[in-house]
């Protein structure tokens, strides 16, 4: 066999086995022999032509750790690891465990490195054609197929899956970038920008706690269920104008959070609603003594003000676009929203197009019709 130079490679059988083996080195020069785990031999030089060419691209010792990962391990690591409270919320740990068993049976015998994009888009065809079971005492009953919002959650989660992969450097890549959702979902991701009218509305028919949660984001950004409904009474300082966040869903969102004005108002009439307890929205029905959801008196209070539904956390959205159109640079508009990466802020810089449009619906087309010392005449 002839050795093989500094920057090529080379293909062999062994002596005790059918399954052909390839050598070649590494940056370094130093030789390293590997199982092709196949007796084909153009299968076998592919893999040999894509080890040289991740060592040109110096991800080759990330490959080789990918492919030592099967993805059904990593997928048990990530949920003990990254999706447990409080690193994440408790629903949001269920939503990735439940995304977790189905992703598990599509691909779960593949290593991470076998994942590609082609086999996501297929994975998320044959889901979007599935249909929701139900186990009863009679056996399994299916109903309607899945609906895209569903199907779409999991290649989230899939995607978050394996960002972390890439930050460990288990990837060269996400897979996940080179996805396209195979059917169009009405409204994902389009965050609703509240103007000052909706807002005035949506308080004229709130509930006064209601108000002040309105007033609160509006002014500050913060989560709603993550950060403001656990929000203790000590956590404000009404003199210095600022709230500290102790717990949130990434490390950036720990931080003290300015207040204006309008948001030390709403906060210190939350403290008198609220009453003596050490919670700014108490709870009896919850153990943990403070309210988990809104959903209901968001829902009864946008039906009253007759405004189209639309998210309680895109108020956070709201928070951000203001922020843009008062002038702020997006990358103080990504500090005030402690977000981890500038990049976050796009799906909030999305609602620029949505002020502009309403900026342009003033437009007076005929303002200077009718106007002594101006011509509208078309010239001759």
């Amino acid at each position: 066999m002839a050795r093989p130079s500094k920057h090529d490679g080379s293909i062999y059988p062994r002596k005790d086995g059918k399954v052909l083996w390839m050598v070649y080195r590494d940056r370094n020069g130093r030789r390293i022999r590997e199982s092709t785990n196949t007796e084909d031999w153009q299968e076998a030089q592919r893999k040999l032509r894509d080890r040289l060419q991740a060592r040109d691209d110096k991800i080759l010792d990330i490959v080789r750790k990918g492919e030592q990962i099967q993805f059904a391990d990593w997928v048990d690591f990530f949920l003990e690891n990254y999706s447990k409270p409080p690193i994440r919320a408790e629903k949001t740990h269920h939503a990735n465990q439940r995304a977790g068993r189905h992703l598990k049976q599509a691909f779960g015998r593949d290593s991470l490195l076998d994942l590609g994009a082609d086999d996501i888009e297929h994975y998320l065809r044959r889901r979007l054609q599935a249909r929701v079971q139900f186990k009863t005492a009679a056996g399994v009953v299916e109903k309607d197929r899945l609906k895209p919002a569903t199907v779409h959650q999991e290649l989230r989660v899939l995607r978050r899956m394996l960002n972390v992969a890439v930050r460990k450097k288990l990837l060269p890549s996400n897979p996940c970038l080179g996805v396209e959702f195979p059917v169009k979902l009405q409204g994902l991701f389009r965050p609703h920008y509240m103007s000052w009218t909706e807002q005035q509305r949506i308080e004229f028919q709130a509930p006064g706690y209601l108000r002040n949660v309105i007033r609160i984001i509006t002014e500050t950004g913060l989560r709603v269920y993550k950060e403001l409904m656990p929000m203790k009474k000590e956590q404000v300082d009404l003199e210095n104008a600022f709230a500290w966040i102790p717990d949130s869903k990434t490390p950036n969102g720990i931080a003290e959070v300015p207040l204006t004005d309008l948001a030390v108002e709403a906060f210190r009439d939350q403290m008198q609603v609220s009453g003596p307890g050490p919670w700014l929205f108490p709870s009896d029905e919850n153990p943990a003594g403070h309210q988990k959801s809104l959903r209901t008196v968001w829902h009864l209070t946008l039906r009253r003000a007759k405004v189209p539904y639309f998210r309680i956390y895109d108020l956070r959205s709201t928070y951000a676009t203001r922020l843009s159109a008062g002038g702020v640079a997006d990358e103080w508009v990504t500090q005030l929203l402690r977000q981890g990466e500038a990049k976050v802020f796009k799906k909030y810089s999305q609602m620029k197009l949505q002020m502009k449009r309403e900026a342009l619906q003033k437009l007076n087309r005929k303002a200077n019709e009718g106007r002594p010392g101006f011509d509208t005449e078309r010239p001759n």
